[in-house]
């Protein structure tokens, strides 16, 4: 049994698809294919469910993935131990982040891979239910998500600072130069928001119906670029955590103003509770939480105090 195997048999499982494995995998289908089936053969059980297509992994396949999965998660620990055994951090980090911090996640990789430039990252955006889920699969090493979600009991938690929000504009004069507005008049301007199965929006929609009032929303996507777009090209508003406004700050073709009565969130770095953590992780992580990503939001919204 090798390791490319695992792999392979992982990836399999992950992508629900022969050739999209393959393709992640950099082989060929029949060679994926082949070394299955010879993990099948070592192992004596049958893991994959075999027909034209694709169609989900056998009971033996279900129950030794997790297993799987840990053992590759061990291998690459194994690596970067003995990476780290001389002045060299290497390897690969994955990082898992909600949309709305995809733009932060410059500010926390950049200064590591200055520091570290032999290792390389892999950031994909995730809803905070698939970091979980990911987590647990190693498939991701950190994630960056809202903290206080239930669902992250018994992962190690990192505040990195707490999210305000904003309304989003094109022009400042249309609202009237104020140093703040209430919900009850946001709710009130044609909005651009993100789709109502993310957890932003959620959280939006929330405190608009805790204000006792129906946005008037205008259009609806899933990025925060489309956001952005909407608002400069389509003079929409918008409701934006505030760290989300270090995507434009070089720009003046948007503006933002503080939304009152303030909806905080904290936000911050996820990992799996295992002690020790691998050294790539750990190392990630300490350099990550000496940002001051608070300091740096607030400045970018005049303060509500």
């Amino acid at each position: 049994m090798l390791i490319r195997q695992l792999e392979y048999f992982v990836t399999l499982a992950r992508e629900h698809h022969f050739a999209r494995a393959a393709e992640a995998c950099g082989v060929s289908q029949p060679a994926l294919s082949a070394a299955i089936r010879k993990l099948e053969e070592d192992l004596g059980v049958a893991l994959v469910q075999r027909g034209q297509r694709y169609s989900g992994l056998t009971p033996d396949g279900e129950r030794l993935l997790p297993r799987a999965q840990r053992v590759l998660a061990e291998c690459a620990v194994l690596r970067q131990d003995a990476a780290s055994a001389s002045t060299t951090l290497a390897g690969q980090l994955r990082l898992g982040a909600i949309p709305t911090t995809m733009p932060v996640v410059p500010l926390l990789t950049a200064p590591f891979q200055e520091q570290w430039p032999q290792t390389t990252m892999l950031v994909r955006s995730r809803s905070g239910e698939q970091i979980v889920r990911e987590l647990d699969t190693f498939e991701l090493d950190i994630g960056f998500t809202y903290i206080e979600d239930d669902l992250l009991a018994g992962f190690r938690r990192f505040p990195l600072y707490r999210e305000r929000y904003a309304l989003l504009m094109r022009d400042p004069r249309e609202v009237g130069h104020r140093e703040s507005i209430g919900w009850q008049e946001v709710a009130s301007l044609p909005l651009c928001l993100l789709t109502p199965e993310m957890h932003n929006r959620r959280m939006i929609d929330a405190t608009f119906r805790d204000a006792g009032v129906e946005p008037r929303v205008a259009v609806e996507t899933d990025t925060i670029f489309a956001v952005y777009s909407q608002v400069r090209c389509s003079g929409l508003y918008s409701v934006v955590p505030h760290s989300m406004l270090s995507l434009f700050e070089l720009r003046q073709e948007v503006h933002a103003i503080p939304i009152v009565p303030e909806l905080v969130r904290p936000i911050g770095l996820v990992v799996r509770a295992d002690d020790p953590l691998p050294p790539l992780v750990d190392t990630a992580l300490r350099a990550m939480a000496a940002i001051d990503l608070q300091a740096r939001f607030d400045s970018l919204i005049k303060a509500i105090y």
